[in-house]
């Protein structure tokens, strides 16, 4: 920290010391200037410079009133460099862009607001926003476009950190498949071998050849040989993931169950769950049966977790070729929705079984003994519904039922063949970040070339059309020129005259006739300066006049 400090103390002084030389070389006393500007200048700058880094819009404000106290005009050789920088360090260090635009119309306005009181034309204000576009807003809007390129390079830098985090947990979950694969090659082998220990710890114990004593040893043996190998099922089928599952593994729910058979083994275990099918009987596509048994099992342990005690639905309907899957729930009435059994578990999902399933549906079992009661949903068991349902070419709905309760809903497609394929995967949150931060820089680009170009060429046009109108308003038409004659009285602001004469005559213009009061010119054409009628007065009375130029 002390060190970063440093380094930005150190650039500041310079950047003080750089800005502040053209103000000691241009209002030097020698060259017509006073030590008192210098030293206002020089301290006014070094505020600003104090300023760019925590109010960078504050300095650049500083150095405005600098070239207008300076010059009406807004460009002033002193200032023109400190109006650069801090326009180029505002859009640089500013955060947010909305003060800028602001600040930007108030120098514009405030430079049309001088002009009556420097004695000044309207060019003078038109000077004023030519410099603020080219000379303060320019480098504002590039200031702005290193900020967003800078931007997109750290966001690159993050996303290569990411990407290096994301390798490593993809490696760190390989490493998990294969040590669960290496737990289910375990379990085939020693599985195994449990298995002979226990048949021939069987055959001991029926051998006529053994004593008693040695005979109720081998069933001692026999019986822990098999508690072994059901310990050890139970085991492998936890650590390994539902793709992983084989057959001849060790599955947490039993093969081939049907919806039914899951239904009356919730009832058994204590829920308040009714079934009804309709419609003919048939053939279920596999990819189907697993949908709905798999629906039906997440639906029945989530109401058991989030609605203890409530009355379940479970419908099944065939019809126009479709099975609908439909488990409905009311609202929760307090009571726990388990029961247990003589062994200690619930008899729904038992054991480690519940507690894995529950978790996957986003939660906690809602059984006492279990986990914590009331743990908060993640969402991802009605996520792992939805895929599973659209893989069998299904679609599934789900949501509050109106009646305090909730309802889940799923429709799967009867014909063969109707499976969808998998979606494909979306982009991932790295690449849209990093196209984002490229629109970015592209429009930060865009907008310091062009918005500059912009304000010349609207300039330019105001500047144009201002132009014409004032010359019309130094425009005599030539009608009313025949119409003067010698002698007739007049003045600057006779209505037969225009408004605004033009200034003196031009350069190539014959002397004026002597004896004459004063000449009054104007235009005798609207776009060309030469040639101009001129109007001589004497006492107010027309006394000569002549097309001159």
């Amino acid at each position: 920290m002390r060190r970063e400090r440093l380094r930005d103390l150190l650039l500041d002084l310079g950047l003080w010391g750089l800005l502040g030389t053209p103000v000691l070389l241009r209002l030097d006393p020698n060259d017509g200037g006073s030590w008192g500007q210098v030293v206002v200048g020089l301290v006014v700058l070094g505020v600003a410079v104090a300023c760019c880094r925590p109010l960078p819009l504050v300095s650049l404000a500083l150095a405005v009133a600098l070239s207008l106290a300076t010059s009406p005009e807004l460009f002033t050789a002193p200032y023109a460099l400190a109006l650069v920088v801090f326009g180029y360090l505002a859009g640089r260090r500013q955060q947010h862009t909305r003060a800028a635009p602001a600040l930007f119309a108030a120098v514009a306005v405030l430079g049309f607001a001088l002009v009556p009181l420097s004695d000044g034309n309207v060019s003078q204000g038109f000077t004023v926003v030519l410099v603020l576009a080219l000379a303060i807003v320019a480098p504002w809007l590039t200031g702005r476009y290193v900020r967003q390129y800078a931007r997109l390079v750290r966001a690159g830098w993050e996303l290569a950190a990411r990407m290096e985090r994301e390798q490593a947990a993809v490696a760190d979950r390989e490493r998990l498949r294969e040590r669960s694969r290496i737990a289910g090659d375990m379990h085939d082998s020693l599985g195994h071998d449990l298995a002979l220990i226990a048949l021939r710890a069987a055959a001991l114990e029926v051998d006529p050849g053994l004593g008693a004593g040695r005979q109720a040893a081998a069933g001692e043996l026999r019986v822990a040989a098999a508690d072994a190998t059901a310990r050890l099922r139970d085991i492998i089928g936890v650590l390994r993931t539902d793709d992983e599952e084989e057959p001849g593994g060790a599955p947490t729910t039993p093969v081939g169950e049907t919806v039914e058979e899951v239904v009356a083994r919730a009832a058994a275990s204590g829920l308040r769950v009714e079934l009804t099918v309709t419609g003919p009987g048939g053939e279920t596509p596999p990819m189907v049966d697993r949908a709905a048994h798999r629906l039906v099992v997440e639906s029945l342990t989530n109401a058991a977790k989030h609605a203890p005690g409530a009355p379940i639905r479970v419908a099944l309907e065939r019809a126009d070729g479709a099975l609908t899957v439909a488990v409905s729930n009311g609202p929760a009435t307090g009571a726990t929705g388990c029961r247990r059994s003589r062994t200690g578990t619930a008899g729904f999902v038992s054991g480690r079984a519940r507690t894995e399933r529950a978790a996957r549906a986003g939660g906690v079992s809602g059984c006492a003994g279990d986990g914590p009661a009331g743990g908060v949903s993640g969402g991802t068991g009605l996520v792992g519904l939805d895929e599973r349902v659209r893989l069998a070419g299904g679609r599934l709905s789900h949501g509050p039922d109106g009646a305090g309760g909730f309802a889940v809903r799923a429709v799967l497609p009867l014909e063969p063949g109707a499976a969808a394929q998998p979606a494909a995967p979306a982009a991932p949150a790295s690449v849209r970040e990093r196209a984002l931060a490229r629109r970015e820089v592209r429009r930060g680009l865009a907008q310091a070339i062009w918005i500059p170009l912009a304000l010349v060429a609207a300039l330019g046009l105001v500047m144009l059309l201002f132009g014409l109108w004032t010359q019309s308003r130094s425009f005599l038409d030539r009608d009313d020129y025949v119409s003067l004659r010698v002698g007739d009285p007049l003045s600057a602001d006779a209505e037969r005259l225009p408004p605004h004469p033009l200034d003196g005559p031009t350069a190539d213009a014959p002397p004026e006739p002597p004896g004459m009061d004063r000449c009054l010119y104007y235009r005798a054409t609207m776009t060309a300066a030469v040639p101009v009628y001129r109007l001589c007065l004497v006492d107010g009375r027309l006394a000569g006049k002549a097309l001159v130029g």
